[in-house]
């Protein structure tokens, strides 16, 4: 076989340039209060906190956000340096493993800067006692040396808002927690809600949507804005691939079938769960170390995952001797429930 560089150039097969974007992809996360949709108690709070800082002209109190994964604790973190007019500083708990990781980013904040930490309720407990006086007095405190001949120096620090983002408030501690000038729980957001903000990011994408085809994504998204936006860009695709790109309700539920969505917005492995408990296990009460092996998914999965969203749409049910799935499980899959089936509770949007 010829080398390469022995053969004629014109038999050499042409490269195939790659495609590079003219442009980055439109961010879809709200930048002003304004443009945030849901949350209306937490909205309103928020909004009075930052117009008395902006009015005093000091710097905003502590904030903690909290809430299942998706629902825009993030997204509110940028909110706030936004109206505020300062710059955002983003790490999370697991990566802040020594006090000195904290101290380096404490002492790069300027006036009013706002300090985002996701998953804070992960932070070492080293890492809290040095967080402590730098959100009650604004100081650090360094030891410098070892035994007897340790001292302590305290700089001190600009006035800055931390903004904590956690999925367990539960394993927040006391002290931390306490130190936080307003504690906000997000919940999950209603279709109509959900329909707005398909609408917003398809405009932002540049997709052409009917109101009827962001209902369609909106009533499969598990009242979860995250869920949305990546389903939008699923049928999206869809959409441009096997039409003229305009989404209905008959392409949004094209594209979400061909996802695996259903119409209660569960995925493959959500209807393998309930699958092994009715045809499986007779309905339960099966363990959940057993109901993870018949799935092939970690206990932990199984359990932080799949299992909330199932039990929130009375699907599912925990018990102290097991897993049970209810009527609705079996009615859903299109199986007919047995007399001892559990009856279903209500769903996440009754």
């Amino acid at each position: 076989m010829a080398r390469d560089e022995l053969l004629d150039p014109s038999e050499l097969p042409e490269e195939v340039e790659p495609t590079i974007p003219d442009e980055p992809q439109p961010s879809l996360r709200p930048r002003r209060l304004d443009d945030f949709v849901g949350q209306a108690e937490t909205k309103a709070r928020l909004g009075v906190i930052l117009t008395a800082a902006a009015r005093r002209g000091q710097s905003v109190d502590h904030l903690l956000f909290a809430g299942p994964p998706g629902l825009g604790k993030t997204s509110l973190a940028g909110i706030v340096a936004a109206e505020m007019g300062v710059e955002l500083h983003v790490t999370s708990g697991p990566a802040l493993e020594r006090p000195g990781d904290v101290a380096a980013i404490l002492t790069k904040l300027g006036e009013g800067d706002v300090l985002f930490i996701d998953e804070i309720h992960r932070l070492s407990r080293s890492v809290e006692e040095v967080l402590y006086p730098a959100l009650e007095d604004f100081v650090l405190d360094i030891v410098l040396g070892k035994g007897p001949a340790a001292r302590t120096i305290r700089l001190e620090l600009p006035r800055f808002c931390l903004v904590g983002a956690t999925t367990r408030t539960g394993l927040i501690t006391g002290p931390l927690r306490d130190r936080f000038g307003l504690v906000a729980r997000l919940d999950y957001y209603d279709p109509e809600d959900l329909r707005a903000i398909v609408e917003r990011a398809a405009g932002i994408l540049g997709a052409s949507i009917t109101t009827e085809g962001a209902t369609e994504i909106a009533s499969r998204s598990r009242g979860t804005p995250r869920i949305a936006n990546r389903l939008l860009r699923r049928v999206r695709d869809v959409a441009e691939v096997t039409g003229d790109g305009s989404i209905d309700a008959g392409v949004a539920a094209e594209g979400l079938a061909l996802f695996g969505i259903d119409e209660l917005g569960l995925d493959k492995v959500d209807r393998s769960v309930l699958s092994a408990l009715c045809e499986r296990f007779g309905g339960g009460p099966v363990g959940l170390s057993t109901l993870a092996i018949a799935v092939s998914e970690p206990t932990e999965t199984v359990e932080d995952v799949y299992e909330p969203y199932l039990i929130q749409q009375g699907l599912l049910v925990r018990t102290p001797r097991g897993r049970v799935a209810t009527a609705a499980a079996w009615r859903h899959l299109r199986l007919v429930p047995p007399a001892s089936a559990l009856p279903s509770s209500e769903s996440l949007f009754d």
